[in-house]
């Protein structure tokens, strides 16, 4: 029977290629984790979601996918995968794996079958069109990754779609003999241990019936690419996910989380909650982006509007389970995204946001370095490995205004500055590799490292062992109510966790200065002590009123 056992996890995202090499090729691999199995079980998580380790050309590091059933080489083999299933059972932890089922690579068995000719088995496994009578594309659809989202194919005369990379294909699911395969794959996958999936722009595989061209309105939407109401959430998108979590998900005792852009808390009941039988939570970006316009440009945090956003997702059923983050392989790393540049009080205040985060009801996501504060890097322009900034820098490179903002955006946003490698040590490639690594190590790394904070009582590792531990089990953090207090102040964070008489008052500081506290009146209670802070006990002073301290983080445990 299906248990509900993500409500009361915490799930920690591993990017294979930058965790550790085992083997000195500069690459991280399956031999890497299981040799740091101990660590991650030390850190309190229940679970470990692994970004792709499907057989992959690498264009877009593992999201093209060339064969579903097998293990890239540079990360292993299967018996590797095997030893690493069994290896986190044996510490009672879990694995999700990553579905990536909107696309495939070109150099799939069913796409080069597919453009051989119009006729082939494979053919309606994708989307082939007719260019337009002017030799254009069959619509004026945008790829997430710049530029046109069909490509030409001299073989059949005919345009694929492909909403990303074009070695990654559009998959077909309106054909019934897709959506059987991806059962497949997901029962074969269930049938080796795997424990769930988090499924890869899972709201984009069910697209517009005739595929119409989108308008520039699109431009001024949360995503401004052209074609983007056509494919997200599209008429069968409902349907589809039912059918796979009736076929698949349920059964098996697993976790499903979908990248899901396009759905927001105002229609996540119909997508998440338990009585549709769909997912069981989502990634929503809303919160992450509170500081940025249209997705795409950097700007100062809407901080206002972020609580909001978060509060928002609290207000959902019970039945209905969020999730929280603010780093994965797609984000930039969220100190000091979240609270402006603070070099003299960088601890305090990534200790505050984990608690900020954590102390809400949901699943939450670490991801891999952020428990040891990892960062940004300064990043010159041949430092960059991603294919969407490297393919933005192609095509600005004549021009220097552009190149130049371009350079300033990626600065504080391109997704490379969560794949830099896992900082173990302060010795040469930060103890990631004896190798050449395959993308260059922060420098910062030694100073930043895990060996030095494991030594450090007061570490941001050290601190996250101890709030995960105190979270763990709590009634009251996994299904109490969620009151939110102050809820137009710029600098406070606060909210009220409350089951029956028992309750959990968090306060967080997002400056880096003092700020004047005052408690709500209609906050009546018996007792209230510190449960847990980032701040020593004598310097906190009593809940009724008092100065928050900077970045200060600080739950009371409240007795009515």
């Amino acid at each position: 029977m299906k248990t509900r056992w993500y409500k009361d996890a915490v799930i920690y995202q591993i990017y294979p290629r930058s965790f550790c090499d085992s083997n000195g090729d500069g690459i991280g691999d399956l031999q890497g984790i299981i040799s740091k199995l101990d660590y991650i079980k030390s850190l309190g998580v229940d679970a470990v979601w692994l970004s792709p380790i499907y057989k992959s050309p690498n264009d877009d590091n593992g999201y093209d996918i060339s064969d579903y059933r097998d293990i890239q080489e540079d990360f292993g083999t299967l018996d590797d995968f095997k030893e690493l299933v069994k290896g986190l059972h044996d510490r009672g932890l879990k694995l999700i794996m990553d579905l990536v089922v909107n696309h495939t690579s070109d150099e799939h068995m069913w796409f080069k079958e597919s453009r051989k000719s119009k006729d082939n088995p494979y053919r309606d496994y994708y989307f082939w069109r007719k260019g337009k009578s002017d030799k254009k594309p069959p619509n004026n659809w945008m790829s997430n990754f710049v530029g046109p989202a069909w490509e030409y194919d001299k073989t059949t005369d005919e345009y694929y779609l492909h909403l990303f990379s074009k070695k990654q294909p559009d998959l077909n699911w309106d054909n019934p003999k897709v959506r059987q395969e991806v059962i497949d794959i997901c029962n074969y996958w269930f049938e080796l241990g795997v424990d769930g999936f988090r499924c890869d722009v899972i709201t984009y595989i069910s697209k517009e019936k005739g595929l119409p061209d989108g308008s520039f309105k699109e431009f001024f939407s949360s995503m401004p690419l052209l074609g983007f109401t056509h494919y997200c959430m599209g008429p069968n998108y409902h349907k589809y996910i039912h059918e796979l979590n009736l076929h698949a998900f349920s059964k098996y005792d697993t976790m499903t989380v979908g990248e899901a852009s396009g759905i927001t808390y105002k229609d996540a009941f119909e997508s998440i909650d338990e009585n549709v039988q769909e997912l069981d939570s989502v990634f929503t970006f809303e919160h992450v982006s509170a500081d940025m316009i249209l997705q795409v440009f950097p700007k100062k945090l809407n901080f206002v509007k972020f609580k909001k956003i978060l509060t928002h997702w609290q207000e959902l059923p019970k039945t209905s389970q969020p999730t929280m983050f603010l780093e994965n392989h797609d984000q930039p790393r969220s100190w000091p995204r979240f609270v402006n540049y603070c070099w003299d009080n960088k601890e305090k205040a990534a200790k505050m946001l984990l608690v900020a985060m954590q102390m809400q009801r949901g699943t939450p996501y670490i991801y891999e370095g952020q428990e040891i504060g990892m960062t940004n890097v300064n990043f010159k322009v041949e430092d960059y490995k991603d294919i969407l900034t490297t393919n933005v820098f192609k095509k600005v490179g004549n021009n220097k205004l552009l190149m130049k903002f371009a350079q300033k955006v990626f600065l504080k946003r391109a997704r490379d500055h969560a794949r830099t490698p896992m900082q173990w040590d302060d010795t040469k490639n930060a103890g990631f590799t004896s190798g050449e690594p395959w993308m260059m190590v922060n420098p910062n790394y030694t100073e930043v490292n895990v060996k030095q904070s494991e030594k450090d009582p007061n570490s941001i590792l050290n601190f996250y062992k101890k709030f995960l531990a105190f979270r763990k089990g709590k009634d009251v953090i996994i299904s109490g109510d969620y009151i939110p207090y102050y809820e137009k102040n710029k600098k406070l964070f606060v909210y009220n966790r409350k089951l029956k008489d028992k309750a959990y008052f968090v306060i967080c500081n997002f400056v880096n200065k003092d700020v004047k506290f005052k408690l709500p009146k209609d906050m009546k209670f018996a007792s209230a002590k510190v449960a847990i802070s980032n701040y020593e006990d004598g310097e906190i002073g009593a809940l009724e009123s008092r100065i928050i301290k900077p970045f200060e983080a600080t739950v009371y445990e409240v007795q009515y």
